[in-house]
């Protein structure tokens, strides 16, 4: 028992930490981390792609909560964007906790592996994407959110197509539902590559939305009888002060050492769940 105790509080501290830090959310982290305990402990044998998305969302709710409070004191949360793209992401979300039924552990390690080594390599092409970005952007266009920020004292500015972000996080959303994700990576991806937001306010927008969409999508997998609370509640006050710490770390860091430990973490994930 003192060994599955620690084993959770480290998947906790560590997933929080590093979603935290890159806006992930820590389900990048957290359900490979399961899925690959299962291969080799019998004490994770109850492990199946039901029940370890629904633990990770439960996570969710603590690292997005305590990251954003962190990064709301500095004032890096876009909320005003953050809650135009939870009227996608939240309808999304309950869409992929319903097809999050159907999907079995083999198949699901392949198609997430896919699907993160898919945006990872959406950064290798990230200057043709923004340079379309602004070819896109205009003070004339209609349903567009103009958005400004002080980052270290340069006024930061951009803006998107209210309609292109309901849609990307509808997307995101089901992505999120459906393997447990918290949906960070593709919302930073999006955000950063699309939409022209700086990396460091994109992470903690994203923590923001992943903790509210959490707690939808993770009260729909409670109801449907998901999630394993013995083992959750474990890694629970781990996932708190890793989400505290990769905040504080975020705001230390330029924003394209952010961007490359993304990248990196991606990729490396990625194969491993294919493999």
């Amino acid at each position: 028992m003192k060994m599955i105790l620690l084993l959770m509080l480290i998947i906790g501290l560590t997933s929080a930490f590093v979603g935290s830090l890159v806006g992930l959310g820590g389900g990048l982290i957290f359900v490979p981390a399961l899925l690959f305990l299962a291969e080799y402990f019998e004490a994770f044998d109850w492990v199946n792609p039901q029940n370890v998305v629904a633990m990770s969302l439960l996570i969710m709710i603590f690292t997005g909560l305590s990251s954003t409070l962190t990064y709301l004191k500095n004032n890096r949360v876009d909320i005003y964007s953050g809650l135009i793209f939870l009227i996608g992401s939240i309808p999304g979300a309950l869409v992929g906790v319903w097809l999050n039924r159907y999907v079995e552990i083999e198949s699901f390690e392949l198609y997430f592996g896919i699907l993160v080594l898919f945006l990872a390599s959406l950064f290798f092409v990230k200057d043709y994407l923004l340079k379309y970005a602004r070819n896109q952007q205009g003070k004339d266009k209609k349903f567009y959110i103009h958005r400004s920020f002080e980052l270290n004292g340069d006024t930061i500015s951009y803006s998107f197509s209210i309609i292109v972000g309901i849609f990307i996080a509808f997307f995101v959303g089901l992505i999120s539902g459906l393997f447990g994700i918290g949906g960070g990576s593709l919302m930073v991806t999006s955000m950063i590559l699309f939409f022209s937001f700086p990396a460091h306010i994109a992470a903690p927008t994203s923590m923001f939305m992943i903790f509210v969409s959490s707690i939808v999508s993770s009260s729909a997998h409670i109801i449907a009888g998901h999630l394993v609370w013995s083992y959750a509640l474990l890694a629970v006050p781990g996932a708190w002060l890793g989400g505290v710490l990769g905040a504080k770390l975020n705001q230390r860091l330029n924003g394209q050492v952010v961007e490359w430990i993304l990248r990196i973490l991606m990729i490396i994930i990625g194969l491993r769940l294919i493999l």
